[in-house]
């Protein structure tokens, strides 16, 4: 048997045909390996080799997905693969998302296997883990070098039509599909094994991993509610028209702040939504649905609380990483406290 045909997909960075200024590239393909595509090739040592390579700017995908997908799809058959690899991606969330899309894609319309890879925040990974095969890697780019040969291995294995073993043991992110298996020991004999080794803080794994959820306690209740100065945040895209910092309809990568200074109530001529996830027809015929400007001016004049604070913070909940949205929080948290705000009202979709 010759070696395995392989066409990989990746974003318009790792092509080296730019960054943010070319993430509207439409899909295009080029022969042969391209930019991470050479280690692929190496990794693969000898039993598979990239014959084409499949690029798309991440926001041409994630904006015009069906659009997208058909043509990445007519791209990828022309080359007459085996197997599929995308990214991987990271923590990059459009590009994570794009590589989920594209291998599902081409297991379910194509049926050859396909892989990528991401970290385990990416907002690909909890999208599309239960359809495809995701191997997990470091956050950024300088894993490269670990996670090509793990994709690799995992790739080669599922062309071959092996049989694979655990997520640990093979490398890929658990997609949350149970397997009975056999074992020799009991169930309670094994967890007394494991909190003997754990009271003696020896290496243990569990047979159960439990999700960490990241705890807050909440702040203070605001005093006096009529003195204080409250900010409208909201991660459901409402901009200024046109969008003018770009803010991304997946996957943000940005927040904008924005000036309500002598606005009493948010109108579809100056406003709109950027946001890629919901229907946006009543959020455009009316912006105050997402974000309350009306109903906090009532109760400016009201007195119910002291003022609303001059600029409101906006950027896109959908599919945006855990890590993206931390570091959204603390820059416009400092913000928020520099100017004296008390209470924050945070709205979503």
């Amino acid at each position: 048997m010759g070696k395995f045909r392989v066409v990989h997909y990746i974003n318009q960075f790792f092509a080296g045909l730019g960054g943010e200024e070319k993430a509207d590239l439409p899909p295009q393909d080029k022969e042969g390996p391209v930019g991470p595509g050479t280690a692929f090739n190496a990794a693969f040592a000898g039993e598979a080799e990239i014959v084409g390579t499949v690029i798309c700017g991440d926001s041409y995908f994630n904006e015009h997905q069906e659009e997208a997908k058909a043509d990445i799809l007519e791209r990828i058959k022309k080359y007459n693969p085996d197997l599929v690899v995308a990214g991987p991606a990271f923590n990059a969330g459009r590009y994570g998302m794009a590589c989920g899309g594209v291998c599902k894609a081409v297991k379910e319309t194509l049926n050859i296997p396909a892989v990528t890879g991401m970290f385990k925040e990416n907002p690909g990974v909890e999208v599309y883990k239960k359809d495809v095969y995701i191997v997990e890697t470091a956050g950024s780019a300088a894993g490269m070098r670990e996670a090509v040969p793990k994709m690799a291995k995992l790739a080669l294995k599922l062309a071959k039509g092996e049989a694979l073993g655990t997520p640990s043991e093979e490398g890929y992110i658990p997609r949350g599909i149970r397997k009975n298996v056999f074992v020799e020991e009991y169930g309670a004999k094994r967890a007394v094994d494991m909190l003997v080794k754990k009271l003696k803080g020896e290496p243990y794994t569990t047979e159960y991993p439990m999700p960490d959820f990241d705890r807050v306690p909440p702040a203070p209740a605001v005093k006096d509610l009529s003195k204080a100065t409250v900010a409208l945040v909201t991660s459901g895209g409402i901009v200024p028209k046109g969008n003018p910092d770009k803010i991304e309809a997946s996957s943000a990568s940005r927040f904008g702040k924005y000036d309500l200074e002598g606005v009493d109530y948010l109108t579809p001529e100056k406003f709109q939504t950027a946001h890629g996830g919901y229907d946006p027809t009543y959020a455009n015929q009316d912006p105050n649905r997402v974000l309350p400007v009306d109903v906090m001016r009532e109760l400016e004049r009201e007195g119910v609380i002291g003022k609303l604070h001059r600029y409101y913070y906006a950027t896109v909940g959908n599919g945006t990483s855990v890590a993206s949205a931390k570091k959204f929080a603390q820059e416009i948290a400092k913000e928020l406290i520099a100017d004296g705000v008390q209470a924050v009202i945070l709205t979503s979709t």
